[in-house]
């Protein structure tokens, strides 16, 4: 072998080293969401609900590494037999790789079994959010392993393996606005419909729920700021490559329309937010936590084609998202289905837009022809978009329709064999200390009598919290439908 061939030899090792670093790099930082979503719904719950939702952020990680490692990417990329590629494909699932078995180490393996990890972990996690505060720990066990195992794998099979039935048509989703938001953001809405509203969420004859703000908006911004940097890795990352090729550009035109997309996202949330309280004679205000929601909706929207569009798009994408986060976050709470981070209206909001604006904006799209010379080079590129479009939209739909009824079927077991949702006396008193013996603060803060039992009746399909005395800490409090009032200075707080 010549000095010459040696030295390309070398290169090309350096190239792929280089590149499965980056990819590493890239995972451990969309790694670092799952603390983003901790903080954002710690502090989106009450404070007697901050460490149940923390555990079952931990859970995320390690049982959805398990059973990932064990027959998720099984099913998601086991589908080509190194030896005979072609022997094994199937369109639908893969049947290969359980347990990490038969692998080619030198193929770069690990380094993409980490990357797809972290997606799978950030699909199952937007689940928890919509059921926070009165699920049980066994059902979410449940639930986050056939997401984590199963529901999502398949979907991912579809769209990014190489046999998958989207993959080889001209379906577009580089980053995931359908494959992982909207699986997660269907998962999440089915989950709260499921589960039901939270006790006192709602009212007979009301229109607007009753509200249960969470305990730490400072914490929820935390975690907004955390998933905002993931989100640059999430899309940046799935170029999956550095060295070699236009592959750093791409990189860089990803983090670019994320953050564009993600500023407009928020920017019309917002601004929306404020002139429907002033068309409604409402007191008007300008909400963080709505500038938080639109601008991860924003950047939900650039996953599905960040590596393709100008940032122009972008910006118009971004404030479609924006929108449409406004719009179902509303009608949600018409159909009086509690979810407490919006989680639904954020991720399937966002991936609708991201998967369905794509084809149309990005270069070459319907209403884009920056790659079309001529006349019929237009027509061609029309044509082909159009087709893009209506693969993007079959895809979403089946996408939707697979997440949806599985999810379905996962919830309405538990809730058959009564492992879904704790009772009310815990939902009451909160879950922290009644099932994991860890409150998130000295119990002065809580107020919630568990120094007594409390006692609560049902009247009339409603629940009547009975007015009752009990002592906390040498401090009496009284028990109403609405909060707790020390009874000795007679001041009233909303901890429930």
């Amino acid at each position: 072998m010549s000095t010459v061939e040696e030295l390309q030899l070398l290169i090309e090792d350096d190239r792929k080293n280089l590149n499965q670093f980056f990819l590493l790099i890239m995972g451990a930082i969309v790694l670092l969401m799952q603390s983003g979503f901790a903080f954002l719904e710690a502090g989106s719950v009450r404070a007697k609900n901050v460490v149940n939702i923390l555990v079952k952020n931990v859970l995320d990680c390690f049982i959805g590494a398990i059973v990932y490692w064990a027959f998720g990417y099984a099913f998601a990329y086991g589908d080509v037999d190194k030896n005979h590629p072609q022997s094994s494909a199937n369109r639908f699932i893969g049947f290969k790789f359980f347990f990490s078995t038969d692998i080619d180490d030198g193929s770069g393996f690990y380094a993409t079994w980490f990357f797809q990890f972290v997606f799978a972990a950030t699909a199952a996690t937007i689940v928890s959010g919509a059921v926070a505060e009165r699920t049980q720990f066994g059902a979410y066990l449940v639930y986050s392993t056939f997401i984590t195992g199963f529901i999502y794998p398949v979907v991912t099979h579809w769209g990014w393996s190489k046999t998958g039935w989207l993959q080889n048509q001209i379906f577009v989703d580089f980053a995931g606005s359908a494959i992982v938001h909207c699986t997660g953001g269907i998962a999440a809405f089915v989950g709260a419909l499921v589960i039901g509203p939270r006790i006192g969420r709602f009212e007979d004859g009301a229109h607007d729920p009753n509200p249960q703000p969470g305990h730490s908006t400072p914490f929820a911004a935390l975690g907004a700021f955390i998933l905002f940097l993931g989100f640059l890795a999430f899309n940046g990352g799935s170029e999956q490559a550095i060295v070699g090729g236009d592959h750093a550009v791409v990189v860089a035109a990803a983090f670019v329309n994320t953050m564009i997309g993600g500023a407009s996202g928020s920017i019309t949330a917002v601004v929306l937010n404020y002139c429907i309280a002033w068309m409604r004679g409402e007191q008007k205000y300008w909400s963080l936590l709505q500038m938080i929601n639109g601008g991860l909706t924003g950047m939900v929207a650039m996953c599905a084609g960040c590596n393709v569009l100008h940032q122009g798009a972008a910006l118009g994408i971004g404030a479609m998202s924006g929108g449409t986060l406004m719009w179902l976050s509303w009608a949600t709470k018409r159909m009086k289905i509690d979810d407490p981070l919006d989680a639904f209206a954020v991720h399937f909001g966002g991936g609708l837009v991201g998967i369905l604006s794509t084809p149309v904006f990005m270069n070459g799209g319907i209403v884009h022809w920056q790659n079309c010379d001529s006349q019929r080079a237009n027509y061609i590129c029309d044509l082909f978009e159009y087709k893009v479009f209506a693969w993007n939209l079959a895809g979403f739909i089946t996408i939707t329709i697979w997440s949806g009824c599985m999810s379905l079927i996962v919830f309405y077991c538990l809730k058959l064999v009564k492992m879904l949702r704790v009772s009310e006396d815990d939902e009451i008193r909160g879950l922290d200390i009644g099932k994991h013996g860890e409150p998130a603060y000295p119990i002065e803060a809580y107020g919630h009598g568990w120094s007594e039992r409390k006692s609560f009746g049902q009247e009339n399909g409603k629940l009547e919290y009975s007015l009752m005395r009990f002592k906390t800490l040498n401090h009496y409090f009284e028990i109403t439908n609405i909060g707790y009032q020390d009874s000795v200075d007679g001041s009233t707080e909303n901890s429930l």
